[in-house]
């Protein structure tokens, strides 16, 4: 007789009788989601792991702790056999056939009238895997299909034709470090989603190349009228775009709460009325230290670390901070945005107590093709940012964690 595909449907539970023989790994798996769906679910077996046991307890399923006995299928709709009794098996599927009760087998596929795929949810959408015949099932290869599926569908690789799953409004999206593998599975979703995009140059440029060409790109960096106006600038771009329903993206560099003004762009649309979400980001001032080898904390070691902006030096009056404090601390001390003011800051470092042969590391172009790592100690590292033609975006790394390497053993 000619094989036959199984026949995919999604089964409404809510309030429908589920009995699940047996309370092993299979049923710890599976009853999560016939919870979720409402079944009523009814456990016959004489023991559980506590997984299980825990749900009986929460009154989330019924439980007859005995073994199965002829008539529990008795008004079920749907039936899950996983016990490791051969014979109890057998006969269960046999009344499940008698009365029509579609029944998963875990121990023979081949003799089940129910498979169960692999699934997976994104977004309010469950993406459901089976493979077309009893011949050969690879429960690896449907899963592989299921996460593939399901992956591509969170992170905004996958995304249905002419299908919006975003409201109007702004999101402002942490972009990670410079890596595109290294933005969040969110902000890469809401990336694919948008029609507006005002990335800032030091975002993850390699992700604009991905989007649709229906598009905008604007280009952050090249706003005019200096640093002031250019935020002034891009507040109103925002709001501008999203009055006109569409969905705007925010794409910035880092965490957008980490030196990155993200607080005032929330506050200029909160003042013209625009939502905004915000996606926090990975930030340069652990990941970029972390992809040159360094630790900010480590045991033994450090067991703090602190960041600060390096934009204005240590003796300009809108310096907000405490020098003379960073030069007590013992742990590490991470600059962002310093490296033309790398030597004020270790003169400062050095006048307030701090050792000048502190090793200091500088980073520069973190995570990215062009990363380098060029090491100093504080009282080099002026000369050797020149020496050594060091350039922003560099993250600046002070402290004993710079000499820290993966060999390194400490009590």
């Amino acid at each position: 007789m000619a094989e036959h595909p199984a026949y995919p449907v999604g089964l409404r539970l809510t309030g429908r009788r589920v009995v699940v023989l047996g309370g092993g790994q299979v049923a710890q798996r599976r009853l999560p989601a016939l919870i979720a769906a409402g079944a009523d679910v009814l456990l016959v077996t004489p023991e559980a792991t506590p997984s299980v046991e825990a749900m009986a307890d929460a009154g989330e399923i019924t439980w007859l702790r005995r073994p199965y006995a002829e008539g529990d299928l008795s008004g079920a709709w749907y039936a899950l056999i996983a016990t490791d009794d051969a014979v109890a098996n057998a006969a269960a599927s046999a009344e499940a056939e008698a009365h029509r009760v579609w029944c998963v087998r875990s121990d023979d596929a081949d003799q089940a009238t129910a498979w169960t795929p692999a699934t997976g949810t994104s977004e309010g959408v469950t993406v459901a895997v089976l493979t077309t015949s009893a011949r050969g099932r690879d429960p690896r290869h449907t899963a592989a299909i299921r996460d593939a599926v399901v992956a591509g569908l969170s992170d905004g690789t996958l995304v249905a034709p002419h299908h919006r799953t975003r409201a109007p409004g702004v999101a402002l999206v942490g972009g990670g470090p410079g890596d595109p593998d290294l933005i969040t599975v969110r902000g890469r979703r809401l990336l694919a989603e948008a029609d507006v995009v005002i990335a800032d140059r030091l975002g993850p440029r390699d992700l604009l190349a991905e989007l649709p060409p229906h598009v905008e790109v604007i280009d952050a960096a090249k706003i005019p009228y200096g640093r002031y106006m250019a935020q002034e600038a891009i507040n109103n771009a925002l709001i501008e775009h999203a009055k006109q329903g569409k969905s705007v993206v925010r794409l910035k560099g880092g965490d957008p709460f980490v030196f990155g003004r993200g607080m005032e762009e929330v506050q200029a649309l909160a003042e013209a009325g625009i939502p905004c979400t915000v996606v926090p980001g990975i930030s340069s001032s652990i990941s970029v230290p972390a992809a040159a080898g360094i630790p900010v904390t480590h045991r033994g070691v450090a067991h703090e670390f602190t960041v600060v902006s390096g934009h204005v030096a240590p003796d300009d009056a809108r310096s907000l901070v405490d020098w003379p404090a960073m030069a007590r601390l013992r742990g590490t001390l991470v600059v962002l945005m310093g490296v033309d003011k790398i030597g004020k800051i270790a003169e400062t470092l050095i006048a307030h107590g701090k050792a000048p042969d502190t090793p200091v590391a500088l980073v520069q172009e973190g995570t990215t093709a062009a990363q380098r790592r060029v090491d100093a100690t504080l009282a080099t590292v002026a000369e050797t940012v020149r020496a050594e033609a060091v350039k922003p975006p560099a993250v600046i790394v002070i402290g004993p964690v710079v000499d820290a390497t993966p060999t390194t053993e400490q009590p």
